[in-house]
């Protein structure tokens, strides 16, 4: 046990801890801005805050509160199988992305008019937040301090499974939450298509552009 408490302590202290604090930190909060303008076009989510967002809407629980228990749920694997991909980033996502979000939207919704965005703004909203989001997810992954447990339980499946490769246990994984939050009511569009095969290539792209500021 001490083994594994030293270990993730580790997690917690990294090079250029102030650099990549300050990027976990704009990370969640762009994320978070960026989730709640999602809601308010309504082109969809991506797979995680879909799911979540369709428990809000059936339950009346607070999107904030509805990300923290799913993400507590899947942070027990975590925390058994493999330490090492705990750090204060997973803290800060499992807590911080679903308040900030739910923050935004107590100001988002009540701007919005009763008869709907015109749809160039919310095509405009749309493109913007996406560009926010793909570079905020990328810079969180970058930073390197702990991954998001909805991120990690397809990680460990993969490493787990000889048959499937990491890609298709997670092309799986976002499939079916992403299922059930359409049965639960939340809205599947282009916003989701795009998380999925965009954040990746993104993320390679600012890993060789920005991966030496935390070296």
């Amino acid at each position: 046990m001490s083994a594994k408490i030293r270990e993730l302590a580790g997690q917690f202290v990294r090079p250029r801890m102030g650099r990549r604090l300050l990027a976990l930190t704009l990370s969640l909060v762009v994320i978070g801005v960026c989730v709640a303008v999602f809601k308010a076009v309504g082109f969809g989510t991506d797979p995680c805050s879909t799911f979540t967002l369709g428990v809000s809407a059936r339950t009346g629980v607070s999107f904030g509160t509805c990300q923290l228990v799913f993400n507590l749920l899947l942070f027990l694997p975590v925390l058994w199988y493999d330490l090492s991909r705990i750090g204060i980033g997973t803290i800060g996502n499992m807590v911080g992305v679903g308040y900030i979000a739910d923050f935004c939207m107590g100001f988002i919704q009540p701007a919005i008019p009763a008869e709907g965005l015109p749809m160039t703004v919310r095509i405009v909203m749309f493109l913007l937040s996406m560009a926010g989001f793909l570079i905020a997810a990328a810079f969180y992954m970058v930073a390197d301090l702990g991954v998001a447990p909805y991120d990690a339980v397809p990680q460990l499946i993969a490493a787990r499974t000889k048959r499937w490769s990491c890609r298709r246990v997670r092309m799986a994984w976002d499939i079916s939450v992403l299922s059930v939050g359409f049965f639960l009511g939340s809205t599947v569009g282009l916003t989701t298509v795009l998380t999925g095969f965009c954040l990746g290539p993104v993320i390679a792209l600012i890993s060789d552009r920005a991966g030496g500021w935390f070296a």
